[in-house]
C-alpha cells in the first residue's frame, strides 16, 4: 500500500502516479495551488500513530474542506501531498496546523519560495555590504 488519499471517504490503496490524480483546476475553472512536505520516517511509524495521524489530518481537512481539494499521503516516500483552492495565506496556515500535529514534517519548497529565499538572501548580502562599506 503505498498511497493515501486522505479525504473523509479516504481507502488505502496503491495509486495511480499524483500527475495523473491530482486536480489542477477546481470546479470553476480556478487553479490549484499545492504543496509537499516530507514527514521523514512516516513509514517506519507505529500503525497506532500512523491510524493517529490519518485521523488528525481527516480533521483538518474537513475543517477547511471549503479550500482543501486534495491531499495524498504517500508511504513509501514518506510524502503529503496538498492541492488547494488559492487563497492568502492558506498554504501557511495549513503547514502550521500540520505542523502542530507532526512537527517532523518538513515543507518542500515551492518555486515561490525559492524566490522569496533568493530575495531574501540579496537583501542579506546588501545589508553585509553597506555595513563594510562596499557598494558593490
Amino acid at each position: 500500500m503505498d498511497s493515501r488519499k486522505i479525504m473523509p471517504d479516504a481507502q488505502l490503496h496503491p495509486g495511480d502516479p499524483l500527475w495523473r490524480r491530482v486536480p489542477t483546476a477546481d470546479r470553476g475553472g480556478q487553479n490549484l495551488v499545492d504543496f509537499m512536505l516530507l514527514i521523514p520516517g512516516l513509514k517506519r511509524w507505529a500503525p497506532h500513530r500512523r491510524e493517529q495521524l490519518y485521523g488528525e489530518l481527516r480533521q483538518l481537512f474537513s475543517q477547511h474542506s471549503d479550500r482543501v481539494v486534495f491531499a495524498d499521503l504517500n508511504m513509501k516516500l514518506n510524502l503529503l501531498w496538498i492541492s488547494h483552492r488559492q487563497g492568502k495565506g492558506i498554504s501557511l496556515t495549513l503547514f502550521e496546523a500540520i505542523r502542530e500535529r507532526v512537527p517532523e514534517a518538513v515543507l518542500v519548497a515551492s518555486q515561490a519560495e525559492v524566490q522569496l529565499g533568493l530575495r531574501e538572501r540579496a537583501r542579506r548580502r546588501w545589508g553585509i555590504r553597506l555595513l563594510l562599506g562596499r557598494d558593490r
